[in-house]
């Protein structure tokens, strides 16, 4: 295989269930070698399914799938040149830790004298040297995930499953093993395609993001682009938080687009491309501003009443509503002590910079 050519083709894959449940609907991406490559959507959007697919655990209902260029069709999963780890982690509690990261050494007859050597190598990339003797009991959770990290390592495959791998932690343990996958996976410079419905997740650890659901791929992209320029409501919606408002394109020339939104008014917005379909505008919150005057021409801006705030440490979001039932969410950063003192209250401008409008027009 080509420097240049993707570990991973996955080809107009279908996957329908008995009974006529689809979860997939002609699949088709490609994973660069070493790229940390992350499958997002809702639950049951066919994610799973589709890295199932990848593992052989599951067999498609049309389409292709090449790992490392070869034609996985009729591969078993115990012949594929990937290693699996199960959002359960599957560690084996009557074994050690080192018996647990040795057990696929010996499955696959692994000369001997070399295992314990294999084996401490792992334990090392995972931090849990000086472990080896301990039961799965006496570990936490953190832990035990490592320990199946090391297990799928050691054996070195060419791409490397994780499904929803960090599922079972706590919030402040999930971020640590967020930044601790990223580590490893710059470390042994595999390629890691992950499966997570938490946006953030994906965010924080992918090179790339595919966005699925209902089975449908929806947009691959790097984590700014599919933040900041989703191609869709759903993945505008999905990722992160979002502002949407519902419009009717009244004409488009000279590249600026007006659009009529019920409760706004008639909002002219440039845009680098003509559209004649009826459009969705969204902004994120933290695009927003609250201030007490009018901005000027530079900002679209709107009257509104502050409802409520939700203090979150460090932003507080700012839920307001102008006469027309219009709703407005906007993120304030806390930069300092006295910022996140509560001073929104009543009536207040709502305003952002117009090219921070998205137009979304599916």
């Amino acid at each position: 295989m080509s420097a240049s050519s993707p570990i991973i083709s996955i080809n107009m894959i279908s996957k329908t269930f008995p009974g006529g449940v689809q979860a997939l609907d002609k699949v088709s991406l490609e994973v660069s070698e070493g790229e940390f490559f992350a499958l997002l959507g809702p639950s049951g959007c066919g994610k799973t399914t589709l890295l199932r697919i990848l593992a052989g655990f599951e067999t498609p209902s049309e389409g292709e799938i090449f790992i490392d260029g070869a034609d996985m069709g009729h591969v078993p999963p115990n012949h594929r040149p990937v290693n699996m780890v199960f959002q359960s982690y599957a560690v084996f509690p009557h074994m050690t830790v080192a018996e647990n990261v040795a057990y696929g050494l010996k499955v696959t007859r692994t000369e001997r004298q070399q295992i314990p050597g294999m084996v401490e190598e792992a334990l090392e990339l995972v931090r849990l040297e000086g472990l080896g003797n301990r039961m799965p009991d006496r570990l936490s959770g953190g832990q035990r995930q490592r320990v199946a990290l090391a297990r799928a390592l050691v054996k070195k495959p060419r791409v490397l499953l994780l499904d929803e791998p960090l599922s079972a932690l706590d919030a402040k343990l999930r971020e640590t093993m967020q930044l601790e996958l990223v580590r490893l996976q710059n470390t042994v410079g595999i390629t890691f395609v992950i499966v997570t419905h938490d946006q953030n997740e994906a965010l924080s650890v992918a090179d790339r993001i595919a966005v699925i659901d209902q089975g449908r791929l929806l947009q691959v992209a790097g984590p700014a682009e599919l933040y900041e320029y989703p191609k869709s409501r759903f993945v505008a919606d999905f990722i992160g938080k979002m502002n949407l408002f519902e419009g009717t394109n009244v004409g488009c020339e000279n590249g600026v687009l007006s659009v009529l939104v019920n409760g706004l008014g008639r909002l002219e917005i440039p845009v680098t491309e003509a559209t004649h379909a009826d459009v969705g505008l969204a902004v994120r919150p933290e695009k927003m501003l609250l201030l007490d005057e009018h901005p000027g021409d530079a900002y679209l801006a709107f009257p509104a009443t502050v409802d409520k705030l939700s203090y979150q440490g460090s932003e507080t979001r700012v839920f307001l509503a102008n006469e027309k039932d219009v709703s407005f969410e906007v993120s304030v950063r806390n930069a300092s002590r006295d910022s996140a003192a509560d001073p929104f209250k009543g009536r207040m401008w709502v305003a952002w910079k117009h090219a921070d409008t998205l137009i979304l027009s599916d």
